[in-house]
């Protein structure tokens, strides 16, 4: 089903080329989007004439822009030269000199096993060829050595990129001339294999591709790219099937969902973000372009928000999905019944992993991203704006005070399924939960996300019925919870304690919070008898506030059974945690300060 789907649009993209340049958005057949560094010019005669970069400088370091040209081979190991472009070890018989650090006169070295490997293939291929621009490639290879390097345009920057080639006058590369496109298409006629079967993705009866080709751009993959479909070992082989054999996929299916794969993770195709270890593509399927292009960013900017101007135009719709407006109440543009999909993928040594994949409607997949928004809520609310995927998911990380927290530390197996959780409505993780209480007990940053998160967790198991007590949205003084009003008394002493010594270097939070939100019964008796003492010290300056908290500790202790709780369950731990955050919150917004608190008692 993915394939197919994947293929699809494929199909879809071909056949509507970009208005303005009038080429499709993917390769046409046989053909690859590849990064080219530099054009070599040839003359009729086969005389290298120039070297020209094919380079963006638009940022801080020029990079390779990306070209169609011949589809690669797949280098697992061996010399395969690739068809009219390549590195330069293959195109010209130099690589880079790894002792360039200390020979600086020699930048580069011969290769000319590699070179001998591209020319022969061309040779064989073009040498009784009457194109003119072929006539001059063979030319060119026959008569290039490594000693011309020096002498020639080349300069030192083209080691690392890769080649094509041009004839001089004309305005299309070698590889785009009528004459190479057909003898093109006849090599891969031949080189197909005769096995033929029922194509998994077509259902028709054809050649079958033995190798799929690479994917490319999944954040953390290898650069030469993974694969989905392989079988590289007999101990993943049946019934004396070999390699593409075993799963049946024809070779033109086998290069569309490829070259579509490659066409979305680009980034700048804008259709593609990376979530913990795992890259997800999306794409939408409706009768107007512009509808889709309009359902397509609104997802983009409501999950991975970005500052750019036109991405920023739409955070006011972001605002209302996330306040659980209907669609066509604030997009009317957008049709709920846009076809939508979105595939996670995550790096496997050689292969790909699919962390999740969704076949859904626009208007469902803004209806669970409402939901999800919905579930994070608190009164006040504890964003400016609805925070990212990302943004949530960082808190699963350590904190570190002055410190930046790393995407590295964000718990693999987490960031897979939160987002399908999302995406899906289904519940969170289960260990969602305990992660982030365990990150509050480790390192006490007790932020208004983690506690977002952990209400968000309970809220939407209750409402799926799945715990039989929620959490309030606000500080709610009569929840019937031990562990909610447990968390609360334990604001109420963090208030004393922090109003009687000014400045202390470490509070009870700091010291007793994990213990506290796990085995009540252990800690609170002693720091109920401390909180005396603090109120004693308080009353000395301010008796009127010293009054208000112990009225505040008198009610707590009113909702809370005779003795506290020997061990709280991990759900429970959660609701202490929103306890503590909402009684906190209270004492931060009833009041700008203390002596405003103690103003508003005596008068």
């Amino acid at each position: 089903m993915i394939l197919t789907a994947l293929s699809q649009y494929y199909d879809r993209l071909i056949d509507d080329p970009d208005p303005d340049t009038g080429r499709s958005s993917v390769p046409a057949f046989g053909f690859s989007e590849e990064k080219i560094g530099y054009v070599l010019v040839l003359s009729t005669d086969g005389q290298l004439l120039d070297v020209i970069n094919h380079l963006e400088t638009s940022g801080k370091k020029p990079q390779a822009k990306k070209m169609s040209v011949p589809r690669p081979e797949k280098r697992t190991s061996g010399i395969q030269p690739n068809f009219l472009w390549d590195k330069s070890a293959y195109v010209l018989g130099v690589q880079a000199n790894p002792d360039k650090k200390v020979n600086k006169e020699m930048p580069w070295i011969e290769s000319a096993k590699i070179f001998d490997a591209f020319k022969q293939r061309h040779i064989d291929v073009f040498e009784l060829c009457d194109d003119e621009g072929l006539s001059a490639l063979v030319k060119f290879l026959q008569q290039w050595r490594f000693e011309h390097i020096d002498e020639s345009p080349c300069s030192h920057d083209m080691l690392h990129t890769n080649l094509v080639f041009q004839l001089d006058g004309d305005h299309c590369y070698l590889h785009e001339r009528e004459a190479v496109k057909k003898q093109w298409a006849r090599l891969l006629d031949s080189s197909t294999q005769t096995v033929e079967s029922h194509c998994l993705v077509t259902g028709k009866k054809e050649k079958i591709a033995r190798l799929h080709p690479s994917i490319k751009g999944v954040f953390g993959g290898q650069s030469s790219g993974g694969s989905i479909v392989s079988f590289n070992s007999e101990s993943y082989e049946s019934y004396g099937k070999s390699q593409g054999e075993n799963a049946p996929v024809s070779e033109l299916a086998a290069f569309k969902y490829t070259a579509i794969l490659n066409y979305l993770l680009n980034r700048d195709n804008k259709r593609c973000f990376s979530v913990g270890d795992a890259s997800t593509v999306f794409w939408a399927v409706a009768a107007g372009g512009g509808k889709i292009q309009k359902a397509e960013q609104l997802f983009m900017q409501t999950v991975n928000p970005s500052d750019d101007g036109e991405a920023a135009q739409l955070n006011p719709l972001v605002e209302k999905i996330s306040q659980g407006q209907p669609l066509k109440e604030f997009a009317p543009d957008i049709d709920p019944s846009t076809r939508f999909y979105l595939l996670g993928l995550a790096p496997n040594a050689a292969r790909l992993s699919i962390r999740y994949w969704l076949d859904t409607s626009f208007g469902e997949l803004a209806q669970h991203m409402a939901e999800h928004f919905s579930d994070l809520s608190m009164d006040p609310l504890p964003w400016n704006k609805p925070p990212s995927v990302f943004r949530l998911l960082i808190e699963l990380a350590p904190y570190r005070p002055g410190q930046k927290s790393s995407a590295k530390d964000i718990p693999p197996h987490l960031a897979g399924e939160m987002m399908r959780s999302i995406l899906t409505g289904n519940r969170y993780p289960h260990s969602l939960l305990a992660q982030l209480v365990l990150r509050i007990r480790t390192d006490g940053h007790i932020s208004s996300l983690r506690i977002a998160m952990i209400k968000a967790v309970l809220h939407r198991n209750h409402r799926k019925h799945l715990i039989t007590k929620g959490v309030p949205m606000s500080l709610n003084k009569n929840f019937d919870n031990d562990a909610y009003q447990t968390g609360r008394l334990f604001a109420v002493l963090e208030r004393i304690q922090s109003s009687a010594i000014k400045g202390a270097n470490a509070t009870i939070t700091d010291r007793y919070f994990g213990t506290a939100s796990t085995v009540p019964y252990s800690v609170f008796p002693r720091l109920l008898a401390g909180s005396k003492n603090h109120l004693s010290k308080i009353r000395k300056s301010k008796p009127g506030y010293a009054v208000n908290l112990d009225k505040d500790i008198t009610a707590v202790i009113a909702k809370l059974p005779p003795e506290f709780a020997k061990h709280f369950s991990i759900e429970d731990q959660g609701r202490f945690s929103i306890g503590y955050y909402h009684q906190r919150e209270k004492y931060f917004t009833s009041s700008n300060s203390e002596s405003e608190q103690e103003n508003s008692i005596t008068s």
